[in-house]
């Protein structure tokens, strides 16, 4: 099945469950809620990465209206990568009184407290992409240890030589470099684990960091460091965490003197990491569909608004550091390299291919098979 095949299931799968769900409300749940005049208050963590608010807010906003008539509304904050400013967002929503929040945390552990506040004020909570502490009444997002694996599995490929053109001319013989995500993330967490799975024992991990903010700066920074230590030559690949630092790393290795690029990972699939992928910068992203992510936690919202049960909704459940057995859903990912672009975000419609294969790129792109 392909990527648009899959998200279309996802995304119907879901939209089903929410509609079952509604339709059996009134009979079995007598405090179910039967007003749309619903305000839904969301809380995205930062505006650096391209995904919140090109692709999470207009999507979260779109099936919100479209599952209570257009008469729901949707109350936005970005806490720019401020945990404390993200935190008096949220208790202004309380104190504004929406029906329910969608919170991606800036800071996982922070925000606990604000999430108990809303608790005390009987608003539901779905914590979404990023598990957050105190007490969420459903959670949202990738398979993020999945994640870590899919990129170390990626990263081995480049280095035994399978990979092909942008993977670098490196063997198990160098050293990889690791720059993981923020410590304030959760789901970074998770996808350094996968990533540590795939990696422990097969490769030499010269250097490892942690990336305050995600931050692409701090990212080149920290290879900064890493070329430093090991020297440029000795540096065979790099596991990025995701596409934003990706790019802060290649900049710092060809500020290096690097013309031989060793293979890079990345996640986002960011369409400047598409782009680089294209031209042979950085070997591979992990393409995680947002559209249906974004749809299963505005339905979570909408159930929980409702007073309804998310049981038919979620897949599955998890515990957190905080709460047991909270109901989730977790949505798959997909690899992406110059091999299955075409099949992949361009199939989607998430990129164009005239956006990808801007003039500096159309004889790569031509060589790819994209034009």
């Amino acid at each position: 099945m392909n990527a648009l095949l899959r998200r279309t299931a996802v995304a119907a799968a879901a939209s089903a469950m929410a509609m079952s769900l509604f339709g059996c409300g009134t009979n079995e749940e007598p405090n179910v809620r039967l007003s749309d005049d619903i305000v839904v208050g969301l809380l995205l963590p930062e505006n650096q990465a391209a995904r919140y608010e090109q692709f999470d807010k207009p999507v979260i906003e779109e099936r919100i209206a479209l599952q209570t008539n257009s008469k729901g509304r949707v109350r936005y904050a970005n806490a720019k990568n401020d945990a404390e400013l993200q935190t008096q967002q949220l208790e202004s929503m309380i104190a504004e009184d929406v029906d329910v929040l969608i919170v991606d945390a800036v800071d996982s552990k922070a925000i606990a407290g604000a999430i108990e506040k809303a608790d005390d004020a009987g608003i539901p909570v779905v914590a979404f992409d990023r598990l957050a502490e105190g007490p969420i009444d459903g959670y949202v997002s990738f398979d993020n240890e999945q994640v870590g694996h899919i990129q170390g599995k990626s990263l081995l490929k480049a280095l035994s030589g399978e990979a092909g053109a942008g993977s670098g001319s490196g063997a198990a013989s160098g050293k990889v470099v690791m720059i993981n995500g923020a410590l304030t993330d959760p789901n970074a967490a998770m996808f350094k684990k996968g990533a540590h799975t795939e990696l422990d024992s097969k490769v030499e991990i010269g250097v490892e960091y942690d990336t305050k903010d995600w931050k692409p700066e701090n990212a080149k920074a920290n290879m900064q460091a890493a070329i430093a230590a090991l020297g440029k030559d000795a540096i065979t690949g790099v596991y990025s965490a995701n596409d934003g630092m990706a790019g802060g790393i290649i900049d710092a290795l060809k500020a290096a003197g690097v013309t031989d690029l060793p293979p890079v990972t990345g996640q986002d699939a960011e369409l400047a990491a598409v782009q680089r992928i294209v031209a042979g910068d950085q070997y591979m992203t992990v393409y995680k569909q947002y559209a249906p992510e974004a749809e299963a936690a505005a339905e979570m919202a909408i159930l929980l608004a409702r007073h309804m049960s998310l049981g038919a909704a979620a897949h599955t459940d998890i515990d957190t550091p905080t709460e047991k057995s909270v109901p989730t859903v977790r949505i798959p990912v997909i690899a992406v390299t110059e091999d299955n672009i075409k099949e992949t975000v361009v199939a989607d419609g998430l990129y164009s291919v005239e956006q990808i294969c801007i003039p500096k790129l159309k004889a790569e792109c031509k060589q790819l098979g994209l034009v």
